[in-house]
């Protein structure tokens, strides 16, 4: 009987699955909204109160979007009130909603990667992943190899739809 072989394994592809860049930390919302007066406005003492007396704790090791959910201007300096809390406490934090943090985490997460791994690879990015933002991260990831890879593709190794490819040079 011959033996199965793994042509894919033995091809030199690099499989890179987006699942890999998913955020694995809690994600949680900081809603300025609850601290406005009459759902209108943000007062200054009030608010500083809030910022001494609110448990910044519950917040430990989290990723947190700070944004809010009433139609409300907020001044610039309610928000850095915030973050010198979150400071130190949170993982990672942002103004903006919870998709942007999310696109954060992921550049953060490709960039943390050693490029030296990829250095004159084939990569194959695949593309079937419950991550929030596929297209950002997809986009996000030939941005940072392509100036390392031989080729890019997209999809299975079985098929495959090809993305980039560094010319050589034919002196």
């Amino acid at each position: 009987m011959d033996e199965i072989v793994n042509k894919v394994k033995d091809s030199g592809l690099i499989s890179l699955d987006l699942a890999m860049y998913k955020p694995s930390i809690p994600i949680e919302g900081l809603d300025l909204a609850d601290q406005l007066w009459q759902g209108l406005v943000l007062k200054e003492k009030d608010f500083r109160e809030w910022i001494k007396t609110n448990n910044w704790q519950q917040y430990v090791g989290k990723a947190i979007y700070i944004h809010c959910s009433a139609d409300a201007i907020i001044p610039t300096w309610a928000f850095m009130l915030v973050a010198s809390k979150l400071s130190g406490i949170a993982h990672s934090f942002i103004v903006g909603s919870q998709l942007d943090l999310e696109k954060q985490l992921i550049h953060t997460a490709i960039h943390q990667q050693d490029l030296n791994e990829f250095k004159d690879g084939r990569i194959i990015i695949k593309g079937c992943s419950d991550i929030s933002c596929p297209d950002f991260a997809m986009v996000e990831l030939v941005s940072f190899l392509q100036p390392v890879a031989k080729s890019i593709m997209y999809g299975e190794p079985c098929s495959t739809v090809p993305v980039f490819k560094r010319l050589e040079n034919r002196d």
